[in-house]
């Protein structure tokens, strides 16, 4: 999950109708520098200080920050990892509480079955005691209507078959009850083992976050600005790199319906906090704003990135269309919405907000169709 990038270069076509209501939103929030302009340059140290900085603030080589950079990154990276790994472990678990109570209502359903197939052969074996004193030769000279007696044995042939049906049943019954309770005893470890995996992921992305908020506190003010603007120099390189490719050129597919709501969703929640794990209304994961951006246009998909970029269909980028997804790094750990020309709405990372930022700002591994 790479830093917050809010630099991009404007497509030839310019930015679409929905990211232009947004543009002055985002600019505030990316301040200093404008959102789609490449970064101001910075005063060399030796300005600062004469500007007035203060005698006690080390300033620090861009060299050491850019180390400071790549080491936020990475740790940030691995929250990221984690984070994804949390919310799979969490969408399982849902699923697999779902099955179990589904099982449990089985199981209850098959026992009142097996309960009442019992006692109806209960009353048969009772009804053949009492009617079996005599063999079928005694009861037919006996019998005054030798016709009906015949009858009688027909429906007795025909009471043994249902004896032999009612049987099966009861053993098909009983063998049901078993495997519910098996499938139960399954879903009921795997529950444990999604809880230690969930706990696992939340510990590593605690440890992550605390140590990157940490590295971060040891910056003065001076160190900080400089920093975002490295990581602003950073992104626009990158988004500048991308779209010198000429890959807006290829580009021209437009939003299907289902893609304009999806995008009109994600552009609403803009200026929400990160917080992992977070799938609304208040805040949002990577994966979370993704997930339920689809589902408000009526197309839900995978919690987690990783699974979306599994799961949903894969496009060229040069086919992509605002809506699409775009996965990022090797892993998918981080997912963005394309919203047209060159452009992207994330959740960042933690620290930033849901943010406009150049789709071609981190690694791309592949774009993904969720109406496709």
């Amino acid at each position: 999950m790479g830093p917050d990038k809010h630099n991009v270069r404007p497509g030839g076509r310019g930015i679409l109708a929905t990211a232009v209501t947004v543009v002055c939103a985002v600019t505030v929030l990316a301040a200093p520098g404008a959102a789609f302009a490449a970064p101001k340059p910075t005063p060399s140290p030796s300005a600062s200080a004469s500007a007035g900085t203060s005698a006690s603030v080390t300033v620090l080589p861009d060299k050491d920050l850019e180390a400071v950079r790549d080491k936020l990154d990475t740790l940030y990276h691995d929250a990221a990892v984690a984070t994804d790994a949390y919310n799979a472990a969490e969408e399982a678990a849902r699923k697999q509480s779902a099955e179990i109570v589904g099982l449990a209502k089985k199981i209850v359903k098959g026992q009142q079955r097996l309960d009442e197939l019992k006692e109806r052969a209960g009353r048969a074996a009772a009804a053949q005691y009492r009617t079996g004193g005599l063999p079928d030769s005694a009861k037919l000279m006996l019998s005054d209507d030798p016709s009906e007696f015949l009858d009688g044995a027909g429906r007795v042939l025909q009471g043994e078959r249902a004896t032999k049906a009612l049987i099966r049943e009861v053993t098909q019954t009983q063998q049901d009850l078993k495997q519910y309770a098996a499938d139960a005893a399954d879903q009921w470890n795997r529950l444990e083992a999604g809880r230690k995996a969930k706990a696992a992921a939340k510990k590593k992305i605690t440890q992550r976050i605390a140590a990157a908020e940490k590295l971060e506190s040891t910056l003065e003010k001076k160190q900080k600005e400089r920093l975002a603007e490295l990581e602003r120099e950073s992104a626009y390189q990158a988004q500048t790199a991308w779209l010198d490719t000429g890959i807006l050129d290829e580009i021209h597919t437009k939003a299907s319906a289902a893609g304009r709501k999806a995008v009109a969703f994600a552009t609403a929640q803009l200026g929400k906090p990160y917080v992992w794990g977070a799938e609304g209304p208040d805040s949002y994961d990577c994966s979370g704003l993704t997930s339920q951006a689809w589902a408000s246009a009526g197309k839900p998909i995978p919690r987690t990135s990783e699974e979306q970029w599994k799961q949903l269909r894969h496009v060229d980028v040069k086919d992509m269309r605002p809506g699409d997804l775009i996965i990022y790094f090797d892993d998918a750990s981080h997912v963005a919405m394309y919203i047209g020309d060159g452009a992207i709405i994330q959740a960042p990372r933690p620290g930033r907000t849901v943010s406009i930022g150049g789709a071609g700002s981190m690694p791309i591994l592949g774009v993904v169709r969720p109406d496709a």
